[in-house]
């Protein structure tokens, strides 16, 4: 393990677990703007899921929350069908143009909605609508482990309330997450060398992300919408760079 990375391994994943303590997602949004700056990308995924999964952990057992089937369902059996999809197709992905265009829609989208007095909800479409944000959710997380954006994004204009929100999303990325760590076991994609830093991301999330999960206690629903909706914003804005950054290599 090279010693040089720990600092920048470790500010990654205090400053992403307590925002997704505070969210209940965006910790690879977060941390990948931290660790597009020394880990390589292979490693940089792995961290992000494991992270990621590691926080939604300590969120089932910190902030226990109803469990809401009906809203549930639709996104999980979309989300578990998207990541074999993305970690098959990650060979033959584009990649960038990938984040760069969902950046694009990220930090074009939310502001707007940020800025509205009142936000529509969207009605249309069903189960088969929820389903599909669910298995884009999923195949986001089979190329780069980040399963919550879009179900957040797709939850918000739902216009589902701050306690259902984060339970669906809490939920639905625990599972996802489990299936895309899982994947990444039995591929290959993770290596002996990357195990030594696990246990550190995780001892480094634990205090930060039950700290964010108490700030988020206190949240209205008015605040929760502009956290989630700024923080997607962050997250357009942190693909963006992950792209510009590459380019610039």
């Amino acid at each position: 393990m090279n010693t040089d990375l720990l600092p920048l391994l470790i500010a990654g994943a205090v400053v992403a677990g307590f925002i997704q303590g505070l969210s209940g997602f965006a910790f690879g949004m977060v941390a990948m703007s931290f660790w597009v700056w020394g880990l390589e990308p292979r490693m940089a995924s792995v961290m992000v899921v494991f992270g990621s999964l590691v926080g939604q952990l300590i969120s089932m057992f910190s902030l226990r929350r109803g469990l809401y089937l009906a809203e549930l369902w639709p996104l999980l059996a979309g989300g578990v069908a998207g990541i074999p999809l993305g970690v098959s197709v990650l060979p033959h992905l584009n990649a960038e143009l990938f984040k760069l265009l969902l950046g694009l829609i990220l930090v074009t989208a939310c502001p707007l909605m940020l800025a509205a007095t009142r936000l529509p909800k969207v009605r249309a479409g069903g189960r088969m609508a929820d389903a599909l944000a669910g298995l884009s959710g999923g195949f986001m997380g089979g190329i780069g482990g980040f399963t919550g954006v879009i179900p957040t994004l797709w939850c918000t204009i739902r216009g589902m309330e701050k306690e259902r929100q984060r339970s669906v999303i809490q939920n639905f990325n625990l599972a996802t997450l489990t299936v895309a760590m899982s994947a990444y076991a039995a591929t290959g994609v993770v290596t002996k060398h990357m195990l030594p830093m696990m246990p550190i991301v995780a001892l480094s999330m634990l205090v930060p992300s039950l700290l964010g999960g108490r700030i988020y206690i206190g949240l209205s629903e008015s605040a929760f919408r502009r956290v989630v909706l700024g923080l997607l914003t962050l997250s357009g804005f942190a693909m963006l760079g992950s792209v510009l950054f590459k380019f610039a290599k």
